[in-house]
């Protein structure tokens, strides 16, 4: 197994994906829609957005016995992403995600987490070497959290850094949080994390400082459209994100980790990073779909 600067460890989902005028209420039925399948899962995305930006990628994670997970690693290796962290499970099925997508670019999701949910700890001692060879460990939380765990420890234990985007939202304990080194929620995930509602630039702040008090230094915030609050230490800056026309937000802040892992791997700031992040998660938001929104860096404008 080849070892890369990126290890990605996470979901892969195929996504179902309707687009319609307006989210349905409950009970209600929006006809008229256009229908869409594509590869998906908060992981995937990261790990074909890394590659895409040039990054070095293997990619954990456990697949289903069935033409979803057969296909999804087919798109992993034309993505150039290193699949010798990849599980397949002959007794559940691939990940499945169902999105509805409105006229204005919001989305509401629903998925059955399939063979992602059984990504244990014994697959990952199996494949330990990978963790020792990488840069960094970029995760979420679309696998068990014994599993995230696990893999924050042997990353603590190789002396890896480790990023956790916590998507979805959900109570963490501090003895994980005080083992990651970088941590990216949006701001429902950040109220959830703190209890802090973040609706503007000093909530973030104030919400960043709180993740700092249970052990993370490095704080990113992201807040959509309008960017994303940075605190590194005592040190902390607000990146604006460009000004686009949004018409797909479904995998954005995907985009934004993948491209948060691939900068720093280049060896700029977090500051830096996450301007990089930025441009990169707004590219994401103009076109549909998931991993077939993330850009490739030559559609990225200047250097980091």
């Amino acid at each position: 197994m080849d070892n890369a600067a990126i290890v990605v460890a996470g979901s892969s989902n195929t996504d179902m994906v309707i687009k319609t005028a307006h989210l349905p209420a409950p009970g209600e039925t929006v006809l008229g829609g256009s229908f869409f399948m594509n590869a998906g899962g908060k992981g995937a995305n990261q790990a074909v957005a890394a590659a895409r930006l040039g990054g070095d990628v293997t990619f954990i994670a456990k697949l289903g016995d069935d033409i979803f997970g057969k296909q999804a690693l087919h798109l992993f290796n034309d993505e150039g992403i290193k699949t010798g962290g990849i599980v397949v499970d002959t007794q559940n099925p691939s990940g499945i995600a169902l999105i509805t997508v409105d006229g204005k670019g919001e989305n509401c999701i629903a998925v059955a987490s399939g063979a992602n949910a059984a990504l244990l700890p014994a697959d990952i001692n199996a494949v330990e070497n990978l963790i020792a060879g990488a840069n960094i460990i970029l995760m979420q939380l679309e696998i068990p959290v014994e599993t995230v765990e696990h893999i924050t420890m042997l990353a603590k234990k190789h002396n890896k850094k480790v990023v956790l985007n916590p998507a979805p939202a959900c109570m963490l304990g501090n003895a994980l949080l005080k083992n990651i080194d970088i941590i990216t929620p949006n701001q429902t995930e950040a109220e959830v994390l703190t209890g802090i509602e973040v609706t503007d630039q000093t909530s973030a702040l104030a919400a960043a400082i709180a993740l700092q008090e249970k052990g993370i230094n490095q704080v990113i915030i992201t807040m959509g459209a309008y960017g994303a609050l940075v605190r590194d230490g005592k040190a902390f800056d607000f990146i604006r994100a460009p000004k686009v026309d949004a018409v797909d937000t479904t995998a954005a802040g995907d985009v934004f980790n993948g491209a948060l892992a691939v900068a720093l791997c280049e060896g700029v700031n977090i500051f830096e990073a996450a301007g990089f992040a930025c441009k990169a998660a707004a590219i994401s938001v103009t076109r549909l779909g998931a991993q077939a929104s993330a850009p490739y860096r030559h559609e990225m404008p200047g250097n980091i």
